[in-house]
Protein backbone atom coordinates (compact mmCIF):
# COMPACT_ATOMS: atom_id res chain seq x y z
CA UNK A 1 0.00 0.00 0.00
CA UNK A 2 1.44 3.49 -0.84
CA UNK A 3 2.77 5.27 2.46
CA UNK A 4 1.19 7.96 2.15
CA UNK A 5 -2.05 5.79 3.09
CA UNK A 6 -0.65 3.53 5.77
CA UNK A 7 -3.34 2.75 8.24
CA UNK A 8 -6.55 3.29 6.11
CA UNK A 9 -7.83 -0.53 7.04
CA UNK A 10 -8.08 -0.27 10.61
CA UNK A 11 -8.69 3.49 10.40
CA UNK A 12 -11.69 2.60 8.10
CA UNK A 13 -12.77 -0.28 10.40
CA UNK A 14 -13.06 1.85 13.47
CA UNK A 15 -14.17 5.11 11.71
CA UNK A 16 -17.16 3.18 10.43
CA UNK A 17 -18.36 1.71 13.89
CA UNK A 18 -18.01 4.69 15.32
CA UNK A 19 -20.38 6.86 12.57
CA UNK A 20 -22.87 4.60 12.09
CA UNK A 21 -25.32 5.63 14.09
CA UNK A 22 -25.15 9.38 12.07
CA UNK A 23 -25.03 7.95 8.83
CA UNK A 24 -27.57 5.29 9.31
CA UNK A 25 -30.71 8.03 9.96
CA UNK A 26 -29.71 9.81 6.74
CA UNK A 27 -30.08 6.09 4.62
CA UNK A 28 -33.61 5.55 6.28
CA UNK A 29 -34.61 9.28 5.76
CA UNK A 30 -34.23 8.93 1.77
CA UNK A 31 -34.71 5.65 1.19
CA UNK A 32 -38.69 6.73 3.31
CA UNK A 33 -38.75 9.17 1.01
CA UNK A 34 -38.74 6.96 -1.96
CA UNK A 35 -40.84 4.21 -0.96
CA UNK A 36 -43.23 6.25 0.37
CA UNK A 37 -44.02 7.45 -2.81
CA UNK A 38 -44.64 4.60 -4.40
CA UNK A 39 -46.51 3.21 -1.30
CA UNK A 40 -48.82 6.53 -0.65
CA UNK A 41 -49.50 7.47 -4.27
CA UNK A 42 -52.17 4.27 -5.65
CA UNK A 43 -53.65 5.35 -2.08
CA UNK A 44 -53.76 9.13 -2.75
CA UNK A 45 -54.36 8.72 -6.57
CA UNK A 46 -56.78 5.65 -6.36
CA UNK A 47 -58.08 6.14 -10.50
CA UNK A 48 -56.87 7.21 -13.71
CA UNK A 49 -59.32 10.53 -13.18
CA UNK A 50 -57.03 11.63 -9.84
CA UNK A 51 -53.69 10.81 -11.47
CA UNK A 52 -54.90 12.98 -14.76
CA UNK A 53 -55.68 15.90 -12.30
CA UNK A 54 -52.80 15.51 -9.98
CA UNK A 55 -50.78 15.58 -14.15
CA UNK A 56 -52.63 19.13 -15.03
CA UNK A 57 -52.32 20.63 -11.83
CA UNK A 58 -48.68 20.51 -10.74
CA UNK A 59 -47.47 19.31 -13.86
CA UNK A 60 -46.14 22.89 -14.82
CA UNK A 61 -45.84 24.52 -11.03
CA UNK A 62 -43.44 26.68 -11.11
CA UNK A 63 -42.93 26.59 -7.08
CA UNK A 64 -42.93 23.18 -6.87
CA UNK A 65 -40.55 22.20 -9.79
CA UNK A 66 -37.97 25.08 -8.25
CA UNK A 67 -38.06 22.34 -5.32
CA UNK A 68 -39.01 18.90 -6.62
CA UNK A 69 -37.93 19.36 -10.55
CA UNK A 70 -39.78 19.06 -13.65
CA UNK A 71 -42.60 16.27 -13.53
CA UNK A 72 -42.54 14.39 -16.44
CA UNK A 73 -45.16 11.25 -15.40
CA UNK A 74 -47.28 11.74 -12.84
CA UNK A 75 -49.74 9.11 -13.68
CA UNK A 76 -47.75 6.26 -12.82
CA UNK A 77 -46.25 5.63 -9.23
CA UNK A 78 -42.69 5.04 -10.76
CA UNK A 79 -43.07 8.15 -12.09
CA UNK A 80 -44.51 10.27 -9.36
CA UNK A 81 -41.35 8.55 -7.21
CA UNK A 82 -39.14 10.02 -9.64
CA UNK A 83 -40.67 13.60 -9.11
CA UNK A 84 -41.12 13.71 -5.64
CA UNK A 85 -37.91 12.35 -4.24
CA UNK A 86 -35.62 12.82 -7.09
CA UNK A 87 -34.63 15.97 -6.68
CA UNK A 88 -34.56 16.18 -3.08
CA UNK A 89 -33.22 12.44 -2.86
CA UNK A 90 -30.18 13.92 -4.39
CA UNK A 91 -29.78 16.79 -2.25
CA UNK A 92 -29.81 14.81 1.01
CA UNK A 93 -27.69 12.17 -0.09
CA UNK A 94 -25.36 15.00 -1.04
CA UNK A 95 -25.56 16.84 2.31
CA UNK A 96 -24.79 13.19 3.94
CA UNK A 97 -21.69 12.95 1.93
CA UNK A 98 -20.78 16.21 2.86
CA UNK A 99 -20.83 15.96 6.69
CA UNK A 100 -19.44 12.55 6.72
CA UNK A 101 -16.06 13.62 5.11
CA UNK A 102 -16.34 17.14 7.04
CA UNK A 103 -16.81 15.52 10.41
CA UNK A 104 -14.26 12.43 9.57
CA UNK A 105 -11.31 14.61 8.17
CA UNK A 106 -11.33 18.13 9.38
CA UNK A 107 -12.96 17.91 12.28
CA UNK A 108 -10.88 16.05 14.41
CA UNK A 109 -8.22 18.20 13.46
CA UNK A 110 -9.87 20.51 15.27
CA UNK A 111 -10.87 18.24 18.29
CA UNK A 112 -6.85 17.04 18.82
CA UNK A 113 -8.08 13.55 17.80
CA UNK A 114 -6.13 13.90 14.18
CA UNK A 115 -2.98 14.50 16.22
CA UNK A 116 -3.36 11.48 18.85
CA UNK A 117 -3.68 9.05 15.35
CA UNK A 118 -1.01 10.84 13.68
CA UNK A 119 1.00 10.04 16.10
CA UNK A 120 0.92 6.51 15.48
CA UNK A 121 1.78 4.41 12.04
CA UNK A 122 -0.32 6.55 9.49
CA UNK A 123 0.30 7.85 6.25
CA UNK A 124 -0.29 11.91 5.97
CA UNK A 125 -3.32 11.61 3.59
CA UNK A 126 -4.86 8.24 5.22
CA UNK A 127 -7.51 10.45 7.16
CA UNK A 128 -8.88 11.67 4.24
CA UNK A 129 -9.20 9.32 2.20
CA UNK A 130 -10.91 7.15 4.67
CA UNK A 131 -13.27 9.76 5.45
CA UNK A 132 -14.07 9.90 1.37
CA UNK A 133 -14.35 6.35 1.44
CA UNK A 134 -16.77 6.22 3.89
CA UNK A 135 -18.72 8.81 2.01
CA UNK A 136 -18.43 6.87 -0.34
CA UNK A 137 -19.51 3.70 0.69
CA UNK A 138 -22.75 5.40 2.57
CA UNK A 139 -23.62 6.60 -0.73
CA UNK A 140 -23.19 3.07 -2.17
CA UNK A 141 -25.28 1.62 0.47
CA UNK A 142 -28.00 4.46 0.28
CA UNK A 143 -28.17 3.37 -3.34
CA UNK A 144 -28.78 -0.37 -2.91
CA UNK A 145 -30.83 0.03 0.08
CA UNK A 146 -33.08 2.27 -1.57
CA UNK A 147 -33.72 0.34 -4.54
CA UNK A 148 -34.38 -3.05 -2.82
CA UNK A 149 -36.51 -1.14 -0.32
CA UNK A 150 -38.44 0.94 -3.21
CA UNK A 151 -39.13 -2.28 -4.88
CA UNK A 152 -40.51 -4.22 -2.01
CA UNK A 153 -42.99 -1.27 -1.89
CA UNK A 154 -43.86 -1.46 -5.33
CA UNK A 155 -41.56 0.41 -7.25
CA UNK A 156 -40.47 -1.08 -10.77
CA UNK A 157 -36.91 -2.61 -10.34
CA UNK A 158 -35.17 -1.28 -13.53
CA UNK A 159 -37.40 2.56 -12.55
CA UNK A 160 -35.99 2.11 -9.09
CA UNK A 161 -32.32 1.10 -9.70
CA UNK A 162 -32.20 4.65 -11.98
CA UNK A 163 -33.71 6.56 -9.53
CA UNK A 164 -31.50 5.37 -6.80
CA UNK A 165 -28.49 5.65 -8.71
CA UNK A 166 -28.74 9.22 -8.54
CA UNK A 167 -28.65 9.74 -4.88
CA UNK A 168 -25.48 7.26 -4.97
CA UNK A 169 -24.09 9.70 -7.94
CA UNK A 170 -24.60 12.44 -5.63
CA UNK A 171 -23.17 11.64 -3.15
CA UNK A 172 -20.11 10.77 -4.68
CA UNK A 173 -19.71 14.05 -6.25
CA UNK A 174 -20.26 16.18 -3.30
CA UNK A 175 -18.25 13.74 -1.18
CA UNK A 176 -15.05 14.89 -3.18
CA UNK A 177 -16.31 18.40 -3.20
CA UNK A 178 -16.61 18.32 0.59
CA UNK A 179 -12.72 16.44 0.39
CA UNK A 180 -11.49 20.15 -1.27
CA UNK A 181 -13.37 22.56 1.35
CA UNK A 182 -11.95 20.84 4.15
CA UNK A 183 -8.35 21.66 2.99
CA UNK A 184 -10.10 25.09 1.97
CA UNK A 185 -11.59 26.42 5.19
CA UNK A 186 -9.72 27.11 8.48
CA UNK A 187 -11.39 24.88 10.45
CA UNK A 188 -14.65 22.21 10.34
CA UNK A 189 -17.24 24.84 10.53
CA UNK A 190 -15.44 27.07 7.59
CA UNK A 191 -15.55 23.55 5.73
CA UNK A 192 -18.65 23.08 6.10
CA UNK A 193 -20.49 26.69 5.35
CA UNK A 194 -18.03 26.01 1.98
CA UNK A 195 -19.00 22.83 0.67
CA UNK A 196 -22.79 23.57 2.02
CA UNK A 197 -23.11 26.74 0.46
CA UNK A 198 -22.03 25.14 -2.70
CA UNK A 199 -24.15 22.55 -2.60
CA UNK A 200 -27.06 25.23 -1.88
CA UNK A 201 -25.81 27.59 -5.06
CA UNK A 202 -25.94 24.77 -7.27
CA UNK A 203 -29.51 23.16 -6.34
CA UNK A 204 -31.13 26.45 -6.61
CA UNK A 205 -29.97 27.06 -9.81
CA UNK A 206 -31.22 24.14 -11.02
CA UNK A 207 -34.21 24.84 -9.15
CA UNK A 208 -34.63 28.25 -11.04
CA UNK A 209 -33.83 26.45 -14.70
CA UNK A 210 -36.66 24.00 -14.16
CA UNK A 211 -38.97 26.47 -12.77
CA UNK A 212 -38.23 29.41 -15.28
CA UNK A 213 -39.04 26.76 -18.09
CA UNK A 214 -35.34 27.29 -19.45
CA UNK A 215 -34.36 25.40 -22.47
CA UNK A 216 -33.06 21.78 -21.99
CA UNK A 217 -29.64 22.07 -22.85
CA UNK A 218 -29.44 24.47 -19.75
CA UNK A 219 -29.86 21.42 -17.56
CA UNK A 220 -26.17 20.62 -18.29
CA UNK A 221 -25.23 23.70 -16.31
CA UNK A 222 -25.25 21.83 -12.74
CA UNK A 223 -24.45 18.32 -11.83
CA UNK A 224 -28.30 18.00 -10.14
CA UNK A 225 -29.51 19.00 -14.03
CA UNK A 226 -26.93 15.89 -14.59
CA UNK A 227 -28.77 13.70 -12.82
CA UNK A 228 -32.02 14.84 -14.07
CA UNK A 229 -31.27 13.56 -17.65
CA UNK A 230 -30.90 10.25 -16.46
CA UNK A 231 -34.69 10.54 -16.34
CA UNK A 232 -36.10 7.57 -13.89
CA UNK A 233 -38.81 5.90 -14.95
CA UNK A 234 -39.14 7.80 -17.95
CA UNK A 235 -35.88 7.12 -20.17
CA UNK A 236 -33.46 5.59 -17.60
CA UNK A 237 -30.56 6.76 -19.13
CA UNK A 238 -27.28 5.60 -17.36
CA UNK A 239 -24.88 7.67 -19.18
CA UNK A 240 -25.09 10.60 -17.30
CA UNK A 241 -24.12 9.03 -14.33
CA UNK A 242 -20.74 8.30 -15.98
CA UNK A 243 -19.80 12.04 -16.68
CA UNK A 244 -21.06 12.54 -12.42
CA UNK A 245 -18.85 9.61 -11.77
CA UNK A 246 -16.13 11.45 -13.40
CA UNK A 247 -16.66 14.50 -11.79
CA UNK A 248 -16.50 12.87 -8.64
CA UNK A 249 -13.02 11.20 -9.37
CA UNK A 250 -11.74 14.52 -10.56
CA UNK A 251 -12.64 16.05 -7.61
CA UNK A 252 -11.03 13.36 -5.07
CA UNK A 253 -7.95 13.70 -6.82
CA UNK A 254 -7.73 17.26 -6.48
CA UNK A 255 -8.80 17.40 -2.70
CA UNK A 256 -5.75 14.59 -2.16
CA UNK A 257 -3.40 16.68 -4.14
CA UNK A 258 -4.70 19.97 -1.55
CA UNK A 259 -4.17 17.60 0.75
CA UNK A 260 -0.67 16.54 0.13
CA UNK A 261 0.17 20.25 0.40
CA UNK A 262 -1.50 21.94 3.52
CA UNK A 263 -0.47 22.40 7.33
CA UNK A 264 -1.51 20.18 9.33
CA UNK A 265 -4.75 21.57 11.65
CA UNK A 266 -4.45 24.85 9.07
CA UNK A 267 -6.67 25.85 6.30
CA UNK A 268 -5.45 26.81 3.03
CA UNK A 269 -7.49 30.30 3.35
CA UNK A 270 -6.03 31.37 6.87
CA UNK A 271 -8.17 32.04 9.91
CA UNK A 272 -7.83 35.92 10.81
CA UNK A 273 -6.41 37.29 13.86
CA UNK A 274 -8.45 37.92 16.83
CA UNK A 275 -8.45 41.60 17.83
CA UNK A 276 -5.61 42.42 20.40
CA UNK A 277 -8.83 43.97 22.78
CA UNK A 278 -11.74 42.56 24.29
CA UNK A 279 -14.12 44.90 23.01
CA UNK A 280 -17.43 43.79 21.34
CA UNK A 281 -16.50 40.40 22.79
CA UNK A 282 -16.29 42.24 26.88
CA UNK A 283 -19.35 41.72 27.25
CA UNK A 284 -22.41 38.33 26.87
CA UNK A 285 -24.14 40.08 24.03
CA UNK A 286 -21.09 41.27 22.27
CA UNK A 287 -19.84 38.09 22.82
CA UNK A 288 -23.09 36.00 21.57
CA UNK A 289 -23.25 38.55 18.44
CA UNK A 290 -19.12 37.69 17.23
CA UNK A 291 -19.49 33.81 17.58
CA UNK A 292 -22.56 34.23 14.97
CA UNK A 293 -21.23 37.35 12.55
CA UNK A 294 -19.37 34.48 9.78
CA UNK A 295 -22.73 33.14 9.77
CA UNK A 296 -24.95 36.26 9.87
CA UNK A 297 -23.59 37.75 6.92
CA UNK A 298 -23.21 34.53 4.82
CA UNK A 299 -26.98 33.92 5.70
CA UNK A 300 -28.29 37.57 4.70
CA UNK A 301 -26.12 37.86 1.90
CA UNK A 302 -27.49 34.34 0.54
CA UNK A 303 -31.09 35.61 1.04
CA UNK A 304 -30.39 38.62 -0.79
CA UNK A 305 -29.58 36.31 -3.70
CA UNK A 306 -32.27 34.36 -2.83
CA UNK A 307 -34.85 36.90 -3.41
CA UNK A 308 -33.30 38.09 -6.45
CA UNK A 309 -33.22 34.54 -8.03
CA UNK A 310 -37.09 34.09 -6.48
CA UNK A 311 -38.32 37.72 -8.09
CA UNK A 312 -36.99 36.82 -11.43
CA UNK A 313 -38.60 33.89 -11.11
CA UNK A 314 -41.93 35.69 -10.29
CA UNK A 315 -42.07 37.58 -13.13
CA UNK A 316 -41.91 34.27 -15.73
CA UNK A 317 -44.50 32.61 -14.25
CA UNK A 318 -47.35 34.81 -15.85
CA UNK A 319 -47.15 32.63 -18.95
CA UNK A 320 -47.11 29.72 -17.37
CA UNK A 321 -50.52 30.19 -15.65
CA UNK A 322 -51.79 31.68 -18.95
CA UNK A 323 -50.84 27.82 -20.69
CA UNK A 324 -52.63 26.25 -17.88
CA UNK A 325 -55.75 27.95 -15.97
CA UNK A 326 -56.14 24.82 -14.16
CA UNK A 327 -52.89 25.12 -12.26
CA UNK A 328 -53.17 29.02 -11.83
CA UNK A 329 -56.58 28.59 -10.08
CA UNK A 330 -55.30 26.02 -7.73
CA UNK A 331 -52.22 28.36 -6.51
CA UNK A 332 -54.31 31.49 -6.72
CA UNK A 333 -56.93 29.68 -4.18
CA UNK A 334 -59.80 32.04 -5.70
CA UNK A 335 -57.42 35.10 -7.00
CA UNK A 336 -58.87 36.17 -10.98
CA UNK A 337 -56.88 38.38 -12.04
CA UNK A 338 -53.02 38.44 -13.05
CA UNK A 339 -51.29 40.03 -10.55
CA UNK A 340 -53.41 37.96 -7.64
CA UNK A 341 -52.07 34.76 -9.50
CA UNK A 342 -48.48 36.27 -9.38
CA UNK A 343 -49.24 37.36 -5.44
CA UNK A 344 -50.16 34.15 -4.90
CA UNK A 345 -47.13 32.28 -6.23
CA UNK A 346 -45.15 34.72 -4.15
CA UNK A 347 -47.01 33.65 -1.26
CA UNK A 348 -45.71 30.16 -1.47
CA UNK A 349 -42.30 30.67 -2.08
CA UNK A 350 -42.26 33.53 0.51
CA UNK A 351 -43.63 29.96 2.63
CA UNK A 352 -40.31 28.54 1.49
CA UNK A 353 -37.78 30.86 2.18
CA UNK A 354 -39.28 31.03 5.65
CA UNK A 355 -38.25 27.41 6.02
CA UNK A 356 -34.99 28.59 4.78
CA UNK A 357 -35.30 30.92 7.49
CA UNK A 358 -36.33 28.30 9.71
CA UNK A 359 -33.02 26.44 9.17
CA UNK A 360 -30.77 29.40 10.35
CA UNK A 361 -32.55 29.71 13.17
CA UNK A 362 -32.07 26.18 14.11
CA UNK A 363 -28.73 26.16 13.43
CA UNK A 364 -27.73 29.30 15.55
CA UNK A 365 -30.30 28.10 18.57
CA UNK A 366 -28.10 24.30 18.25
CA UNK A 367 -24.46 26.15 18.59
CA UNK A 368 -25.53 27.19 21.56
CA UNK A 369 -25.10 23.28 22.80
CA UNK A 370 -22.07 23.10 20.65
CA UNK A 371 -20.47 25.91 22.56
CA UNK A 372 -21.92 23.51 25.90
CA UNK A 373 -20.19 20.25 24.50
CA UNK A 374 -16.99 21.93 23.66
CA UNK A 375 -16.68 23.60 27.66
CA UNK A 376 -16.68 27.05 26.45
CA UNK A 377 -20.01 27.33 28.29
CA UNK A 378 -19.31 26.26 32.08
CA UNK A 379 -16.24 28.97 32.13
CA UNK A 380 -18.58 31.85 31.38
CA UNK A 381 -21.25 30.92 34.11
CA UNK A 382 -18.90 30.51 36.76
CA UNK A 383 -18.67 33.53 37.02
CA UNK A 384 -21.26 36.13 37.55
CA UNK A 385 -23.38 35.85 34.14
CA UNK A 386 -26.73 34.14 35.13
CA UNK A 387 -28.11 31.29 32.82
CA UNK A 388 -31.11 33.50 31.36
CA UNK A 389 -28.98 35.80 30.52
CA UNK A 390 -26.13 33.76 28.79
CA UNK A 391 -29.40 32.11 26.66
CA UNK A 392 -30.94 35.05 26.29
CA UNK A 393 -27.81 36.93 24.18
CA UNK A 394 -28.26 34.04 21.82
CA UNK A 395 -31.71 33.57 21.84
CA UNK A 396 -32.06 37.18 20.69
CA UNK A 397 -30.26 36.21 17.42
CA UNK A 398 -32.05 33.18 16.91
CA UNK A 399 -35.03 35.15 16.60
CA UNK A 400 -33.63 38.22 15.32
CA UNK A 401 -31.70 36.59 12.06
CA UNK A 402 -34.48 35.06 10.46
CA UNK A 403 -36.32 37.60 10.55
CA UNK A 404 -34.03 40.58 9.11
CA UNK A 405 -33.50 37.47 6.52
CA UNK A 406 -37.35 37.30 5.52
CA UNK A 407 -37.40 40.96 5.25
CA UNK A 408 -34.48 41.24 3.17
CA UNK A 409 -35.24 38.54 0.73
CA UNK A 410 -39.07 39.93 0.86
CA UNK A 411 -37.89 42.99 -0.02
CA UNK A 412 -35.63 42.26 -2.80
CA UNK A 413 -38.20 39.70 -4.53
CA UNK A 414 -41.33 42.73 -3.94
CA UNK A 415 -39.21 45.12 -6.23
CA UNK A 416 -37.88 42.64 -8.61
CA UNK A 417 -41.47 41.14 -9.26
CA UNK A 418 -42.98 44.71 -9.18
CA UNK A 419 -40.51 45.99 -11.65
CA UNK A 420 -42.66 43.83 -14.26
CA UNK A 421 -45.71 43.38 -13.02
CA UNK A 422 -47.42 46.61 -12.08
CA UNK A 423 -50.02 45.06 -10.32
CA UNK A 424 -47.57 44.05 -7.27
CA UNK A 425 -47.01 46.33 -4.83
CA UNK A 426 -44.05 46.44 -2.71
CA UNK A 427 -45.18 47.33 0.78
CA UNK A 428 -47.72 43.98 0.23
CA UNK A 429 -44.85 41.53 -0.36
CA UNK A 430 -43.09 42.49 2.58
CA UNK A 431 -45.74 42.87 4.89
CA UNK A 432 -46.42 39.10 3.88
CA UNK A 433 -42.62 38.53 4.95
CA UNK A 434 -43.72 40.17 7.89
CA UNK A 435 -46.80 38.07 8.61
CA UNK A 436 -44.30 34.95 8.08
CA UNK A 437 -42.51 36.09 11.06
CA UNK A 438 -44.14 34.20 13.88
CA UNK A 439 -44.23 30.97 12.13
CA UNK A 440 -40.47 31.20 11.86
CA UNK A 441 -40.39 32.05 14.83
CA UNK A 442 -42.49 28.82 16.63
CA UNK A 443 -40.29 26.13 14.84
CA UNK A 444 -36.72 28.29 16.19
CA UNK A 445 -38.48 28.53 19.96
CA UNK A 446 -38.99 24.34 19.22
CA UNK A 447 -35.16 24.68 18.81
CA UNK A 448 -34.85 26.51 21.62
CA UNK A 449 -37.57 24.61 24.15
CA UNK A 450 -34.57 21.16 23.51
CA UNK A 451 -31.89 22.77 23.76
CA UNK A 452 -32.57 24.78 26.70
CA UNK A 453 -34.99 22.04 28.69
CA UNK A 454 -33.12 18.60 27.27
CA UNK A 455 -30.47 18.60 24.95
CA UNK A 456 -30.90 14.89 24.35
CA UNK A 457 -34.11 15.71 21.88
CA UNK A 458 -32.59 18.95 20.07
CA UNK A 459 -33.26 16.10 16.96
CA UNK A 460 -36.52 17.26 17.28
CA UNK A 461 -35.36 21.05 16.45
CA UNK A 462 -34.65 19.78 12.94
CA UNK A 463 -37.91 17.29 12.59
CA UNK A 464 -40.49 20.65 12.99
CA UNK A 465 -38.69 22.19 10.02
CA UNK A 466 -38.58 18.99 7.97
CA UNK A 467 -42.07 18.08 9.40
CA UNK A 468 -43.35 21.97 8.29
CA UNK A 469 -41.90 21.76 4.78
CA UNK A 470 -43.52 17.92 4.21
CA UNK A 471 -46.94 19.26 5.57
CA UNK A 472 -46.66 22.38 3.84
CA UNK A 473 -45.71 22.00 0.36
CA UNK A 474 -46.85 18.00 0.29
CA UNK A 475 -49.90 18.60 2.59
CA UNK A 476 -51.70 19.92 -0.01
CA UNK A 477 -51.25 17.12 -2.83
CA UNK A 478 -51.64 14.33 -0.99
CA UNK A 479 -55.12 15.98 0.38
CA UNK A 480 -54.67 16.04 4.29
CA UNK A 481 -57.15 16.90 6.98
CA UNK A 482 -56.64 20.66 8.02
CA UNK A 483 -56.12 19.37 11.32
CA UNK A 484 -52.90 17.68 10.18
CA UNK A 485 -52.07 20.64 7.56
CA UNK A 486 -52.48 23.15 10.77
CA UNK A 487 -49.65 21.53 12.68
CA UNK A 488 -47.33 23.06 10.00
CA UNK A 489 -47.11 26.87 12.12
CA UNK A 490 -47.16 28.45 7.75
CA UNK A 491 -50.67 26.70 7.31
CA UNK A 492 -50.97 29.86 9.52
CA UNK A 493 -50.17 32.78 7.64
CA UNK A 494 -53.15 34.41 5.58
CA UNK A 495 -52.49 36.05 1.93
CA UNK A 496 -51.95 39.41 3.04
CA UNK A 497 -54.12 41.00 0.22
CA UNK A 498 -57.20 39.00 0.54
CA UNK A 499 -60.05 40.54 1.41
CA UNK A 500 -60.41 39.52 4.50
CA UNK A 501 -56.90 37.74 6.21
CA UNK A 502 -57.97 35.77 9.09
CA UNK A 503 -55.45 37.03 11.20
CA UNK A 504 -56.57 34.37 14.57
CA UNK A 505 -54.22 31.29 13.13
CA UNK A 506 -50.83 33.36 13.38
CA UNK A 507 -52.02 34.83 16.77
CA UNK A 508 -52.46 31.01 18.35
CA UNK A 509 -48.92 30.38 16.52
CA UNK A 510 -47.34 33.43 17.97
CA UNK A 511 -49.03 32.58 21.86
CA UNK A 512 -46.78 28.77 21.22
CA UNK A 513 -43.91 30.59 20.14
CA UNK A 514 -43.80 32.30 23.50
CA UNK A 515 -44.87 28.99 25.37
CA UNK A 516 -41.91 27.44 24.08
CA UNK A 517 -39.31 29.73 24.95
CA UNK A 518 -40.69 30.18 28.37
CA UNK A 519 -40.30 26.67 28.50
CA UNK A 520 -36.52 27.04 27.23
CA UNK A 521 -35.75 29.18 29.64
CA UNK A 522 -37.19 27.46 32.79
CA UNK A 523 -35.54 24.24 31.64
CA UNK A 524 -32.20 25.35 31.33
CA UNK A 525 -32.09 27.18 34.85
CA UNK A 526 -32.78 24.00 36.05
CA UNK A 527 -30.70 21.36 33.93
CA UNK A 528 -27.14 20.61 34.62
CA UNK A 529 -24.65 22.01 31.85
CA UNK A 530 -21.45 20.26 30.49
Amino acid sequence: MNQTLTGARPLLRAALKQDARNIGPWIALITALSASSVLAYDWVFPDLASRRELSATLGSNPALSLIFGPARDLLTADGFNAWRAGALGTFFAALMAIFIVVRNSRADEDSGQAELLASGVMGRQTRLAVAMLMAAMASVALGVFSWLITVAFGGGWLNSLALSATFTASGLMFAGLAGIAAQIGSDARAANSIAVATLGTVYVVRGYLDASEASASTAWLTPFGWLEQVRPATGNNGWPLLLALGLAVALVATAMTLSAHRDFGQGMIAARRGPARGGMVASVWGLALRINRSSLISWLVAFAGLGAVFGFLATSVSDVFANNPTMGGLIAAGATTEAGLVFSFLVTILQLVGIIAAVFGVQIVLRVYAEEIDYRVEPLLGAALSRPKYLASNAIIAFAGPAVALLVSGTVIGVVAASAEPGIAVGDVVLQALATIPAVWTLVALALATVGANPRVRLAGWLGVVATFVLTLLGPLFKLWDWILGISPLWHVPNVTATNPDWSGLGWVSLVAVFLTIVAFAGFRRRDVI
